[in-house]
């Protein structure tokens, strides 16, 4: 499949992983807790995340992407689950200290280079039984089994599309496993569902 197209909105769910909801101090929501990046955050495999100087707490979060392939308004899970198109790797750069600090997730979640995405699947996988990984300096930090989601990625689709419609091209992040850490200048990150898709980006710091 060729590299994504710019999509007219990034859907991304929080706190889908019990591990990582706890690892922050949070409790797991009883339904999706949703939030939007800006498409103008995305890069490519080999493109630069940069540190913002407005925070001294960027974080990589690996997740798996979900491009769509078809209009969803108020579908169930099987419909949402048909209407994929394809998987990408992706990395959620998040400002840590400016979520926090801010009490919505817009400014931390959104600055240029905070989603960079790999190339998408040709075809799309078992949902159920993805690896996703996520390596810093070739050392490996985070690592999970789709099947340990909260909310099943159909399920999550579904949900969505009861919300905002979600368009052909639009991408829907599905949250971050357990094993998140910061990022400084000089380092390589690279986030991979295995066997589907990669992303690797160096990083540096805004001067």
């Amino acid at each position: 499949m060729p590299a994504l197209k710019r999509p007219s909105k990034i859907v991304c769910v929080g706190r889908n992983y019990a591990d990582h909801a706890k690892e922050l101090g949070n409790e797991v929501p009883r339904e999706p807790l949703l939030f939007l990046k800006p498409s103008s955050s995305i890069i490519g495999s080999g493109d630069t995340i940069v540190l913002p100087p407005q925070s001294s707490r960027v974080e990589y979060e690996g997740e798996i992407g979900v491009v769509l392939g078809a209009k969803l308004r108020n579908a169930g899970d099987g419909e949402a689950g048909r209407a994929i198109a394809a998987l990408v790797a992706a990395n959620d750069v998040t400002a840590r200290d400016l979520q926090r600090s801010d009490g919505q997730w817009t400014r931390a979640k959104g600055f240029d280079t905070f989603c960079p995405l790999g190339v998408p699947s040709d075809g799309v996988p078992a949902l159920d039984s993805l690896t996703i990984v996520t390596r810093v300096n070739g050392e490996e930090k985070q690592r999970a089994s789709s099947a340990l989601m909260v909310f099943p990625i159909p399920a999550l689709l579904a949900y969505i599309s009861t919300v905002m419609t979600l368009e052909p091209g639009d991408l829907v992040l599905t949250g971050t496993p357990a094993g998140v850490g910061a990022l400084a200048g000089g380092d390589s990150v690279e986030v991979e569902i295995e066997g589907v898709s990669s992303v690797v980006n160096t990083v540096r710091a805004q001067s």
